[in-house]
């Protein structure tokens, strides 16, 4: 749930996520397809919580979660319920973005939410008082990395391998992103996009979801085990790519 790109290509979207995570914690459910609201709804579950850190239905929208807004905060638990929890609520709904901004947030942690909504995409954040909103150029890439294990200065180096890595390769397929999941870096194991630090907090998958004009399909590689899984889902109102 803490480095995600996005990179839009002539017909296909590209979304993908490595979640960092406390290695101590269940290891995640592979993507499945899940009926949500009267809608199919594919994503991988998160064990302890129920919820998800990325999906995608069968309009076409996708959504995906960071921990934290700007800045690292100091958690406050019991909460109300999980932000993988919310995500599923607002992804199961016509109009994600609509929803984040009608949704009570109150005593949730920290997020921030990547959503391809209706064709368009937003970046949402929740900093635990006010939401903050935007819409983003749909045709630029674009890199996030989580507030809560990342500093400005690494945030910015990390868009600085973003841009770079773009630079080599200008048209990549969705393997290419992956492999940049995999070793985009410095050979610092504490901050490259696939990170551990001392075992204790690692890069336990990374999920990758490819957008067209009728079909999705999501990439799942589980570094727990090593296994790889794939789904796809035809989209019930096709849409162009932008």
């Amino acid at each position: 749930m803490c480095t995600v790109t996005f990179i839009p290509l002539k017909d296909t979207i590209i979304i993908t996520s490595n979640r960092d995570e406390k290695y101590s914690r269940k290891q995640a459910l592979s993507p499945q397809q899940y009926d949500h609201n009267g809608g199919t709804i594919i994503y991988p579950k998160d064990a302890d919580a129920g919820g998800s850190w990325i999906a995608m239905n069968e309009d076409g929208n996708a959504a995906v979660l960071l921990n934290g807004a700007f800045v690292k905060h100091v958690a406050t638990p019991p909460y109300k319920k999980s932000r993988g929890q919310v995500l599923l609520e607002l992804i199961q709904t016509d109009r994600p973005v609509r929803s984040f901004i009608r949704t009570d947030l109150l005593n949730i942690e920290p997020f921030t939410l990547v959503i391809m909504d209706s064709r368009c995409l937003y970046e949402c954040r929740w900093d635990g008082n006010t939401k903050h909103c935007k819409q983003l150029p749909v045709y630029r890439p674009h890199i996030w990395s989580s507030a809560t294990l990342y500093t400005q200065e690494i945030v910015k180096k990390r868009e600085q391998w973003f841009a770079k890595w773009l630079n080599n390769n200008p048209t990549p397929t969705q393997e290419d992103v992956i492999r940049f999941h995999l070793f985009g870096g410095e050979n610092d194991k504490q901050n490259d996009l696939l990170m551990n630090r001392e075992g204790l907090v690692r890069t336990v998958s990374i999920t990758s979801i490819a957008l067209t004009k009728d079909r999705g399909s999501m990439t799942y590689f589980d570094l727990k085990d090593y296994s790889l899984h794939q789904q796809e889902l035809a989209f019930y109102s096709p849409f162009a790519i932008q």
